[in-house]
């Protein structure tokens, strides 16, 4: 939404914004009180779903949470819950590309630094089902498309990944 306005505000320096230009505005408009909730239900829900999500990774890939023979675990979960947060402000602001110049794109150079891009593709794909388990329908589709995002922009880049 902030993205969309700034650019808005570019594009129509000097002149009124058309019926067009404006129809985001409108379609966000309308979805913000299912936005809002699912912002608070999401944040309720941190917990059960971080940890839902840790226990299905301890029990099929426990290999993600030791890097270099460091067991990862309580910085996962910090850097879990740090995406999570940041998802939950996408989805009440409907503005991806936020997320993407904002957050994503510095914490891919973090994650590649660690060699923990297959702790974020594996937990990322996890947590969709996690959250589609956990939150009602309306909710998790909102959600599972910005951890998708997540996913893409912080797994492996190479033609070898296995997704």
């Amino acid at each position: 939404m902030l993205s969309k306005l700034q650019q808005l505000g570019t594009e129509s320096d000097g002149r009124y914004a058309s019926d067009d230009e404006l129809q985001f505005m409108d379609t966000y408009i309308n979805s913000f009180d299912s936005r809002v909730e699912a912002y608070r239900r999401i944040k309720l829900s941190e917990q059960e779903i971080v940890e839902s999500v840790f226990a299905k990774l301890q029990s099929s890939h426990p290999q993600v949470l030791v890097l270099k023979g460091e067991d990862r675990r309580v910085k996962w979960k910090q850097d879990t819950l740090r995406v999570l947060r940041h998802s939950a402000m996408t989805v009440l602001l409907d503005d991806p590309e936020l997320l993407r110049q904002q957050f994503l794109y510095w914490f891919q150079t973090i994650m590649q630094a660690f060699g923990a891009q297959e702790a974020c593709n594996v937990t990322y794909l996890v947590m969709q089902d996690v959250v589609r388990d956990i939150l009602p329908k309306d909710i998790a589709d909102l959600l599972c498309p910005i951890l998708e995002m997540n996913r893409n922009l912080l797994r492996p880049q190479n033609p070898q990944t296995k997704t």
